[in-house]
């Protein structure tokens, strides 16, 4: 349910609609526009009875929202998501940042000269992986504390923020500590009790599509996170289809269709729905033109070599040409790369 305030409601009025809602056991959620504040009352299945408020002063009327997801939707927050990272970088507004970097760390050296080189080539924040969720038991896991703290000296270095990945509850306050962004893999999309844990460590979420998982079930997997507070960045990372010529299937069409029902940054990764890097350029272009909020690639010295996802690696002696090429295309939608 949505209580929506007159616009020229005053604070007393808009408190006392919040203390109505907790009266009848339910959470109010004030979410000021550039108009009138809207009051979202988190937790109601319908029952409540739109009388309570109808008649209170400031109440200009009281909406219904009917879609399973809530705080994401356009409908509890009309105007579009800004979503700050930190060191001036921005998702969802008029510029495309891009992420980029090693699946894995795999040592300081290496993604230190892996961070300076997509710094100079355009990219605003770096990617790696210190804890990862591998297919096979016996494959390379990450490194763990010492790839946080191999980030750590390359954000140094280089000033990018750090993007990696938060695999498990116990890793929690260790990940937030070291990192910018703590990104929810497609793996642990319906993880609930990470999501909980997540949205509630001070950070800026990347949450990543589940593998088989509807644009329905990702927008509430992203209230999970919205619920304990934290900024939120949707990535579409392609799904798992009849289709076996690509990794995975993007899903080209999640970008507008978020676009019009989250207020939320919308981004997508090339690299784990294509499996092959002659096809991450490609995809990353159409992903520019339909009006991504941003791109996350894989980037490595030599990808030949890579402990972790090699083949569908960008060589980062390409990379400068690859984001010139990228950002092209992102002009076709009135954007540039950050």
């Amino acid at each position: 349910m949505l209580v929506m305030m007159q616009r020229n409601a005053t604070p007393m009025e808009i408190q006392a609609v919040c203390d109505a809602i907790q009266v009848l056991g339910f959470n109010p959620l004030p979410m000021p526009g550039a108009l009138r504040t809207a009051i979202g009352v988190a937790g109601d299945d319908g029952q409540v009875d739109t009388s309570h408020f109808e008649g209170m002063a400031g109440v200009a009327q009281v909406l219904y929202d009917s879609k399973p997801y809530k705080q994401v939707s356009r409908e509890w927050q009309p105007e579009k998501s800004l979503v700050s990272i930190g060191h001036g970088v921005v998702f969802g507004g008029t510029e495309v940042p891009v992420v980029a970097g090693p699946c894995s760390v795999e040592g300081e050296e290496e993604i230190v000269h892996i961070a300076k080189l997509v710094k100079a080539a355009g990219a605003v924040a770096l990617r790696g992986g210190a804890y990862k969720p591998r297919t096979s038991p016996f494959a390379f896991k990450g490194l763990g504390l010492e790839a946080l703290e191999i980030l750590v000296e390359a954000r140094t270095v280089t000033g990018l923020p750090i993007v990696t990945e938060l695999l498990d509850v116990e890793h929690a306050d260790v990940v937030r500590e070291h990192a910018d962004v703590l990104q929810i893999g497609a793996r642990n999309m319906q993880n609930y009790a990470l999501l909980e844990v997540a949205g509630e460590l001070g950070r800026p979420v990347l949450l990543k599509r589940g593998l088989s998982s509807s644009l329905d079930e990702l927008l509430q997997a992203a209230d999970y996170i919205l619920k304990g507070g934290a900024d939120v960045i949707l990535c579409e990372r392609g799904i798992r289809t009849f289709e076996t010529a690509t990794r995975f299937t993007l899903d080209l069409g999640a970008v507008p269709w978020l676009k019009l029902h989250t207020h939320l940054p919308v981004i997508v990764d090339p690299s784990h729905a294509a499996g092959d890097r002659r096809l991450v350029e490609p995809l990353s272009k159409a992903a520019a033109a339909v009006g991504a909020d941003g791109i996350i690639v894989e980037v490595h010295e030599d990808p030949t070599v890579a402990l972790c996802d090699g083949a569908q690696s960008l060589f980062a002696s390409g990379f400068a040409e690859y984001a010139q090429r990228v950002a092209a295309h992102a002009e076709l939608d009135g954007k540039r790369l950050a």
